[in-house]
Parts: structure tokens; sequence; C-alpha cells
């Protein structure tokens, strides 16, 4: 896949839009709700879940159209501070940011700044969440540490398997604190079973609603 693969707007079941990429036959988000997806398996079933008090550092794996990442943001605060660091190794262009028009749904002057936050450079958005936006690729570059959650949202394993892997996992594995916790919108049971193996307490929780049945909620316990 390279950085100029077609990409379409398609409008989901929530009304909020998402990104078709012909080239993979894959969306960046669920078709049964772009935002709906973000806010309970990202921000309310890893991010709130984990928060405790504390100043806390957050990876995601694939920035994609930055919705994640503006939902994490609206709701950080004094009590739930973050380091949110996103990998992307394929950004998209500031026209498909614009067309996305999540400043409809979410803090439009948050999002501005989210989306204008130079690349590889800690950005303070507001008091309480600042954004790295690291042009990485998650497979070889190197990985921030003492991770506390992880929102692992790349596309589907049949379309990228390298990114579902065992030796990536580890790898992501080896980054994260004792109680850190990792969200993933795939189910399936190899990679339940990938994730056990590796050594996470692996759960099967609930998905959003209208969406997917089940998601997954791993724990990395020392």
């Amino acid at each position: 896949m390279n950085e100029n693969r077609d990409i379409e707007i398609e409008i989901t079941a929530d009304g909020s839009a998402t990104l078709y990429v012909k080239e993979l036959d894959e969306h960046y988000h669920s078709v049964k709700g772009a935002i709906a997806e973000s806010n309970h398996i990202y921000r309310d079933c890893a991010f709130l879940y984990r928060s405790d008090g504390t100043s806390l550092r957050l990876l995601e794996i694939g920035f994609g159209t930055g919705l994640n990442a503006a939902v994490t943001a609206m709701a950080a605060n004094a009590q739930n501070p973050i380091h949110y660091i996103t990998l992307e190794k394929y950004p998209i262009t500031e026209a498909l940011y614009t067309a996305l028009d999540y400043g409809k749904l979410v803090d439009s002057q948050l999002l501005e700044k989210i989306y204008k936050a130079p690349w590889d450079t800690p950005t303070a958005i507001t008091p309480y969440f600042t954004l790295e936006k690291r042009q990485a690729d998650y497979l070889c570059d190197p990985l921030p540490h003492n991770i506390d959650i992880v929102y692992f949202d790349a596309f589907a394993p049949e379309k990228q398997p390298d990114m579902w892997s065992e030796d990536a996992f580890r790898r992501l594995y080896d980054t994260m604190n004792d109680k850190a916790v990792l969200t993933t919108y795939c189910a399936k049971g190899s990679i339940r079973r990938l994730l056990t193996e590796i050594g996470f307490s692996v759960e099967r929780i609930s998905g959003p609603l209208g969406g997917k049945r089940e998601i997954l909620r791993a724990t990395k316990h020392l």
C-alpha cells in the first residue's frame, strides 16, 4: 500500500463520516458508526476505564482521521491528564480532514488544533492533553515506553496481517506498564488467543450500541 492510495469519504450509520480505502477494500471506522466506535471502544473502554486520577501515557496505533484523539482530548481534564502518542505511516491530506466535517460532532476548535499540530513534536492541545503525532511505521520504528493505554486501531488482520503478528504484539507488550490496557475492535478468537499467549489477561466486552457484538480489552499484569 502506498500513501497515494485511492480514498473515498462515506457516511456511517450514526451520521459520522469515515474513509474507505479502495486498495484494501477497508474502512477506517465501523460503517455502523464512526464516532460511536471511537467513543465506546477507545475513550470509554480504555481511557476512562484506566483513568485513576494520575497522568497517563497513551499509544494509538493508527492516527487515521484523528477522531479517537479528538474524543479523548474532550474527555481529558485535571483528574485525567494524558500524553497521547499516535503513530501513523500514511497521514491523510488536510483536504480530507476538512471534508470529514467532524467539527459538527466534536469541539471544532480543539479538532483544528489536533489537525494542525506539527508531526514529531509534542504539542499541548489543552492543559490536560498533550498530543505527539509521529509519522512512523509501527512495525519497525522505535516505540515509546511506559505506556498505560493502547488504542489498537489498525486495519483488519486479513488486510494487514503483519500488524497483528505475534512479534508485533510482543514488541507492543514490552512498551506497556503494569496494569496497562489495550482495546481493539477485533474480537477474533485467534487474536484473543494470541494476546493471551503473550501474557495479557483478555476479556471480551460488549461492543458499541448497534455495532459489533463484542470487542477485546487486554490488560498487562506483571
